[in-house]
C-alpha cells in the first residue's frame, strides 16, 4: 500500500511529523549522492559494480555486504551494516520498508544511473531488516 502511495498527502497522513527528518535525511543522501557522482566512473563488470556502489559509494566493509549472486548481468547482495536509515526508522517508529523506498532507493538509483544508465535497483522488501538479518538489493544491467 505504501510504494504505491508515497507521493504528497499520503506521506503526510501517514508519517505525520516524523515525515520531516525523513525528507531531511533524504536530501542530505541526495546531495552526498550528487557529489559522489561528479567525479566520472567506468563500470563494466558486476565486480567494478559492486566494489564502486557498496564499498566506494555506500562505504561498506566487505565484511557487512554478502554476495549472494554474481555473473554478467546481475549482482544480488545481503547487506547487513550499521545502517543510518535503519536508525533513524527505529528511532522515528517508522516502518523501513517505508523509510527505505522514499530515502534509499531514488538516490542509489541515481547514483547507480550515472554510473551506467542501464543499470537498474531492486530492493527485496520481504527481505529487509529490523524482519529479516539483513537487507537483500539487486542490481542488474538491462538492454
Amino acid at each position: 500500500m505504501f510504494a504505491k502511495t508515497l507521493g504528497g498527502r499520503i506521506v503526510e497522513k501517514v508519517l505525520g511529523l516524523r515525515a520531516v527528518p525523513l525528507t531531511l535525511a533524504k536530501i542530505l543522501f541526495y546531495i552526498y549522492g550528487f557529489l559522489w557522482a561528479l567525479r566520472p566512473r567506468t563500470v563494466r563488470t558486476m565486480e567494478d559494480v559492486h566494489r564502486l556502489f557498496y564499498l566506494d559509494f555506500l562505504r561498506l566493509d566487505e565484511k557487512e555486504v554478502e554476495v549472494v549472486r554474481l555473473d554478467g548481468n546481475v549482482l544480488t547482495t545481503r547487506c547487513k551494516n550499521p545502517c543510518p536509515i535503519l536508525k533513524l526508522s527505529l528511532y522515528l517508529k517508522v516502518d523501513t520498508r517505508v523509510s527505505c523506498r522514499m530515502v534509499s532507493e531514488p538516490v542509489c538509483r541515481y547514483v547507480l544511473r550515472r554510473l551506467d544508465r542501464r543499470l537498474t535497483f531492486r530492493r527485496n522488501y520481504e527481505h529487509i531488516r529490523p524482519y529479516s538479518e539483513s537487507c537483500e538489493e539487486t542490481i542488474q544491467w538491462v538492454g
